[in-house]
C-alpha cells in the first residue's frame, strides 16, 4: 500500500547525499512507491488546532547535484499524511522544541518518527544519563566549584555544551590546564544551559563507534576515527569511517537501552560508544546508515521502513 510521507528536514537542495541518512530513507521510500512531500520546520503552522505545512511533492535520485525534484509548494493538513519523518538537524533549541509540540498534535494518528514527545524529552546528552552504569563518569553543571572538584577527581576531562551537536565546542581540559579559566569564561558567555563534563577517554584515538538501532535492536555500526591532531571523530569534522563489528560490551549496552527506546517510540536511534562507554543517545536526526551500507553493512534504510510499516500495520 502506498503511504503519504511528509519529511520535515533541512533544505534538500543543500544536503550532501553521499552520507545523508535522511536521503537514504527517501531513496528507500521512493523505491517502495511511497508518495514523498518535503518541507522545512519554518513552514509549520497551527490554526485553530489544525497543523499544516507548505509542502512540495518530492522525487529523489542517487545522483549528486541532480538528486531532487520539487513541485510548487502547497498547503497540506499534516493529519492527512500517513507518516511524518522529523529529520531536521539540531541545534536542539526552542524552535526545535516548538516543532515537537506541533507534531505531537497529529501523532499517533499520523505516525511521527521519532515520537515527537520522546524527542523533546530525550535530548542526546541528558537521556543517556538514565543509564549511568554504561557511561564514563559524567557531570552536568555550569558551577565552577563543581567542575573543579570533578577535575580533581578524574584528571583530564572533556567539556562540551549540553545541547551541542556535530562535535562543535568539544574541548579537552588537561590536569592543571592553564586554559581552564578562559574556557570556563567562554562557555559562560556562550551557552545558557549547563555543560557536560566527562572523564577523558584516551582510546578515543581508536574511534568513536556509531551504532544504529531500529526498534531497539542494533543493526549496524561504523567506527569513526578522529583526524590527526583532533579530538572529535564526527565525520563532518574530518573523522574517517571504518567498518566494524559489535563487541560483547556494546551488545550489552544495546540490550540494556533497547526496551526503553521501543517504549518511547524511538524507531531510529544512533548511539555513540567510546572504549565500551556509552556517551550519547542520538534521537533527533541520527546519521550513519549510508556509511554503514557503503562499508558493506546491512541496508538499514530498508529495516527502518519495515519498522514504520509494521507500526502502521501495513506491509
Amino acid at each position: 500500500m502506498t503511504l503519504t510521507v511528509a519529511v520535515q528536514m533541512d533544505p534538500i537542495q543543500t544536503i550532501k547525499i553521499a552520507g545523508d541518512s535522511t536521503f537514504g530513507l527517501l531513496l528507500e521510500a521512493e523505491r517502495r512507491g511511497h508518495r514523498l512531500l518535503h518541507y522545512g520546520p519554518e513552514r509549520l503552522s497551527m490554526r485553530d488546532g489544525r497543523v499544516t505545512a507548505r509542502v512540495e511533492e518530492l522525487r529523489v535520485r542517487d545522483e549528486e547535484g541532480n538528486h531532487a525534484t520539487l513541485s510548487e509548494p502547497f498547503r497540506m493538513n499534516l493529519a492527512e499524511a500517513d507518516v511524518v519523518l522529523m529529520r531536521q538537524d539540531p541545534p536542539f533549541d526552542i524552535a526545535y522544541i516548538t516543532a515537537t509540540h506541533l507534531l505531537e498534535r497529529i501523532h499517533p494518528k499520523t505516525l511521527v518518527v521519532n515520537d515527537p514527545a520522546s524527542v523533546r524529552n530525550a535530548p542526546e546528552k541528558l537521556f543517556v544519563t538514565h543509564f549511568p552504569q554504561l557511561m564514563p563518569p559524567t557531570l552536568i553543571s555550569r558551577d565552577k566549584a563543581e567542575i573543579e572538584e570533578f577535575r580533581r577527581e578524574h584528571g583530564a576531562v572533556v567539556m562540551k555544551p549540553l545541547h551541542g551537536h556535530g562535535g562543535a565546542a568539544v574541548i579537552r581540559i588537561l590536569p592543571d590546564d592553564p586554559n581552564f579559566g578562559s574556557v570556563f569564561d567562554l562557555f559562560s558567555v556562550t551557552f545558557k544551559e549547563p555543560w557536560v563534563i566527562q572523564r577523558f577517554l584516551p582510546r578515543i584515538t581508536e574511534g568513536d563507534k556509531r551504532i544504529v538501532l531500529v526498534e531497539g535492536e542494533p543493526l549496524g555500526a561504523v567506527n569513526r576515527v578522529p583526524a590527526a591532531n583532533d579530538l572529535r571523530s564526527n565525520m563532518v569534522r574530518g573523522g574517517a569511517a571504518n567498518a566494524t563489528e559489535l563487541t560483547e560490551r556494546e551488545r550489552e549496552i544495546c540490550a540494556t537501552i533497547g526496551p526503553e527506546l521501543r517504549a518511547r517510540g524511538l524507531v531510529f536511534v544512533g548511539i555513540d560508544v567510546i572504549d565500551g562507554n556509552l556517551t550519547e543517545i542520538n534521537v533527533t536526526s541520527p546519521t550513519g546508515i549510508r556509511a554503514i551500507r557503503r562499508l558493506g553493512g546491512p541496508d538499514i534504510a530498508s529495516a527502518i521502513w519495515d519498522a514504520i510499516e509494521g507500526r502502521l500495520g501495513r506491509s
